[in-house]
Order: structure tokens, then sequence, then C-alpha cells
């Protein structure tokens, strides 16, 4: 068991056998009564998410999750492919479970995926990832009195808003949570 004000953001627990991650969490203070710990959870198994509120001291089901570095290689259909590049054993990822994230999936690159037995639970990206412009307009000139921002496409399919100054093969930094441009990236 683990009391709720011991939980954080990426936390996996389990209630009523759902398998729940902790997506935000906040502990309000009322004036003179107890304190309320309110979470936004994920079902890891659907994906879907709610908003649950517990009295300070609750407890919940703590659920020992192991972690693994995988190198993607290729998603379609069914789900995404991972290989544990130590034992060359391929792992796959239900689309379901990786959600929005596939944006941030590049070929190569290592992953750390959250698993409990053989079920893999959740895809734990880094909190910014570097992507290269694949299309986005052109700067205007002396359009720059204040922060303008265009549209972009990255290489990954993903459309952020961006400065003016980024051209086509830039490469921009994202943040991973919000999916929204941080800064140019230097090669």
């Amino acid at each position: 068991m683990i009391v709720v004000t011991d939980l954080r953001s990426g936390t996996i627990f389990e209630e009523n056998g759902n398998l729940l991650q902790v997506l935000s969490y906040e502990h309000i203070k009322m004036g003179r009564g107890s304190a309320n710990i309110k979470v936004k959870v994920k079902n890891v198994r659907t994906g879907a998410t709610v908003d649950k509120s517990f009295i300070n001291g609750a407890k919940v089901n703590n659920v020992q999750v192991f972690k693994k570095d995988l190198q993607y290689l290729y998603k379609d259909n069914d789900g995404a492919y991972f290989m544990n590049p130590a034992t060359f054993e391929q792992v796959d990822i239900p689309l379901k479970i990786i959600g929005s994230d596939t944006y941030f999936l590049k070929e190569g690159e290592s992953y750390n995926i959250s698993f409990l037995g053989n079920e893999a639970l959740s895809l734990n990206l880094p909190p910014k990832m570097v992507f290269e412009v694949s299309e986005t307009a052109p700067g205007v000139k002396g359009n720059s009195a204040t922060n303008v921002f265009k549209e972009a496409e990255l290489e990954n399919g993903l459309k952020v808003k961006v400065p003016l100054f980024i051209k086509i093969g830039d490469k921009v930094r994202i943040d991973t949570r919000t999916a929204a441009y941080t800064e140019k990236a230097t090669s």
C-alpha cells in the first residue's frame, strides 16, 4: 500500500482492479478541513483519463513496475515494435497504450518502457526531443515586432507553432509533454 500523498506524476497504482498512471497531482488544503489530493490518472490498459480525489491519509495499492530501455524498430496498424539491444528479443506494444506519443517515436532511438511482468504498461518519453522541420512558410522580413509564430510540420508529421526565423531543414527541440516548440536545436 502507498499513501496518496506519495503519488507523483508517472506513478502507477491499482484501484478496483484497474492499473492507473498519475498524469498530474495536486495537494489542496482547505481552510479548516482536512487536505484533499486531486490526481488526474490514465487507465493504463484502456487509455481513458479520469480525475480522482482522495482524502489526506488514504492509501492505494502499490504496483511493482520495472523499466527497460528498448530500441524502437517500426510501427504498423497493430502496434509499435521495440527490440532489447542486449538479447535482440522483440516486444510489440499496442498503439492504444502509446496513444498520441507515436509522434515522438524515431527509428533506432532508445526508449524507456514500464512493464508489469511481461505486459508493457507505458512508454516513458524523454522530456524534450529534437526533430527536423520538413515544411513551413517562409518568414516575412519586418514581421518581428512581437512574438509571432507560424505553423510548421516536423519530420514525424506533428504540427507545431514555431517562431518566424525557423526555416525548412532547421532542427527544433519539442517538449514531449505538451507537444510544443521550446527552442531551436544546435546540430
